[in-house]
């Protein structure tokens, strides 16, 4: 399997994340991934469908990490490497006609930093419906949050190649990698709060 060299040659960040929106980012994981289990027994949103939403999302940020191990998981799964490199380039030449909504409100969540208009959702629920834009919106926000690390971690591992990112510190870098392990958990519980509580108040 060949990954695409293009991955490996970044050498300056498309986005860069603060440590809160990290934080914000790992508070959703609980749900998403919750929902993303439920896809997996009940195959609404096919799993190839899901590579190419969160390739998309990747695309934006721009995390080479997060690209290199996606390209990997689609290769797999039997995507051609023309297909991959047209995604990571948000070109759009391969874009199924029956996605192409959903894959550009990937692009625009990962363009509003995890933030999509509220409209923007509305029309995915118009689209395929409330339970499938639940799981397009959940494959677009554990993406989001892998891209969040990866991106440091990629700067990172450029820097010990001697390829530092321009504009980047290892301060910010390491700084992000380490508080990334610090905050996970909290953020985790904190996000399982976040559910068990709108169990509890979810009107009948």
């Amino acid at each position: 399997m060949k990954i695409p060299g293009s991955i490996n040659s970044r050498n300056e960040y498309k986005k860069k994340y603060s440590l809160w929106e990290m934080y914000r980012s790992f508070v959703m994981i609980p749900t998403a991934a919750a929902r993303m289990i439920g896809n997996n027994r009940k195959k609404l949103v096919d799993t190839n469908f899901v590579e190419r939403l969160q390739l998309a999302v990747t695309e934006v940020n721009g995390c080479a990490a997060c690209s290199y191990a996606h390209t990997y998981m689609a290769l797999k799964k039997g995507m051609s490497n023309e297909e991959i490199t047209s995604f990571l380039r948000g070109d759009g030449i391969f874009l199924k006609k029956e996605e192409a909504k959903a894959i550009v409100f990937a692009q625009h969540f990962a363009d509003s930093r995890g933030f999509p208009k509220k409209d923007a959702f509305e029309s995915i629920i118009d689209e395929y419906g409330k339970e499938k834009a639940e799981i397009i919106l959940s494959a677009c926000r554990i993406m989001i949050a892998g891209n969040i690390y990866g991106i440091p971690f990629s700067a990172f591992h450029s820097r010990l190649k001697g390829k530092p990112y321009k504009e980047s510190t290892l301060v910010y870098e390491l700084g992000m990698l380490v508080a990334g392990f610090i905050v996970l958990p909290v953020a985790l519980i904190h996000g399982i709060l976040k559910v068990l509580l709108d169990w509890i108040i979810k009107p009948v």
